[in-house]
């Protein structure tokens, strides 16, 4: 496992970004490893959707492990779920709930702080990695802060807040920091020349391609619910389409070949 975990750590430190088309199932894990992902992570909202329920924190932890099983089974790559804030305000529950993935074989996680106190967050860091070095284990632990997704603080103080953040996470063990929601190239250059943390970011309207982002210094690129959202989107649309008029010329438009799909799990 402490191999694998620092395979995964090694795909930050390129000067070219890791990209994650974030997938939802143990089905789009495996498509997009077939397709060249050198690592897979989860959507949150998209995991949380696939299994019936809304997302924000409610998808219960068996879910997620369980989720999280099925994915490791088929996929050669790394693995890493976005766990949102650990399902628990408890930095030892976190850390017991984190324990659970690393034990199914996860190699990295996604923790966030969202609108909660950012010592939280640090807490709840510092809890996982005594948890992974008491069980002779490690663990990649991506801390992500809503400061530019939700605003947390007034425009000007967006960088100076996300720094501040990014050093207590990174004080408290974490190996990389997550800022969706920052797109503007002087924004990203001044966190990432004020911080030792990979920076990730994630797909958004305006944002730089991989090429440039990685001149920037961004080290990961996470497409978030987005690839989920198009998927859901066709299917309804066809769906809909099908449920109108019973035609059955249109109700497949853009589908894989069954045996193309029979073959990922072969």
């Amino acid at each position: 496992m402490s191999n694998a975990v620092e395979n995964f750590r090694q795909l930050h430190r390129n000067t070219s970004p890791l990209r994650l088309p974030n997938a939802w199932d143990a089905a789009s894990a495996r498509l997009f490893e077939s397709l060249g992902a050198s690592a897979i992570a989860t959507t949150s909202a998209g995991l949380a959707w696939s299994l019936g329920y809304p997302d924000g924190r409610l998808l219960p932890i068996e879910e997620t492990v369980h989720a999280a099983s099925n994915m490791v089974r088929i996929l050669e790559a790394p693995l890493s779920i976005d766990v949102e804030n650990g399902y628990s305000d408890d930095p030892k529950k976190v850390a017991e709930n984190v324990m659970r993935l690393v034990g199914v074989g996860v190699v990295g996680i996604n923790i966030e702080d969202g609108s909660d106190d950012p010592e939280l967050l640090a807490f709840k860091i510092d809890a996982i990695r005594n948890a992974a070095s008491k069980a002779g284990t490690d663990l990649f632990i991506n801390a992500r802060s809503d400061v530019f997704l939700a605003n947390l603080v007034e425009p000007s103080k967006l960088v100076e807040e996300s720094v501040a953040r990014g050093l207590r996470y990174a004080s408290a063990g974490a190996d990389g920091l997550f800022l969706p929601g920052i797109k503007q190239g002087d924004h990203i250059t001044a966190v990432v020349d004020q911080i030792s943390l990979p920076l990730n970011t994630m797909a958004w309207p305006g944002l730089g391609d991989a090429t440039n982002l990685g001149e920037l210094g961004v080290r990961r690129l996470s497409a978030g619910s987005a690839i989920s959202q198009a998927v859901w989107g066709h299917a309804g649309r066809l769906a809909e389409d099908f449920l109108k008029t019973g035609r059955s010329d249109t109700v497949s438009e853009g589908a894989m070949a069954y045996s193309q799909l029979q073959g990922l799990f072969a």
